[in-house]
């Protein structure tokens, strides 16, 4: 059975989710990202990963309450399921393993 493995994406925005905790949504995904990694991403590449990842059972979504704020509009917020932190997990495996004995990567 072949692994399948995240994006580097991908795993930025489950590992961003985690962060956030319960203050994950679209916006505060893209910021967390942006602000830790220096890489900018829009807010809709985030959501059609978010909705993959949704799709493959890596995240659950909810909505909140609305908020006037955003001219009554509800937030949906995500959290990283059980399979979402395995999926990290095995990606995490396999990039470690990947940089492990790379000379050229060793030292400062």
């Amino acid at each position: 059975m072949a692994r399948e493995f995240l994006t580097d994406l991908e795993l930025m925005i489950l590992l961003a989710v985690m962060r956030l905790g319960d203050e994950a949504y679209g916006v505060t995904i893209t910021r967390e990202i942006e602000e830790t990694t220096g890489r900018g991403v829009a807010v809709a590449v985030v959501y059609a990963t978010l909705d993959r990842l949704q799709e493959r059972g890596l995240v659950t979504s909810s909505v909140g309450d609305p908020t006037p704020e955003r001219g009554g509009r509800a937030k949906r917020f995500f959290r990283v399921t059980a399979r979402g932190l395995r999926q990290a997990r095995v990606t995490r495996r396999a990039l470690t393993a990947l940089w492990t004995g790379v000379p050229e990567l060793t030292g400062g």
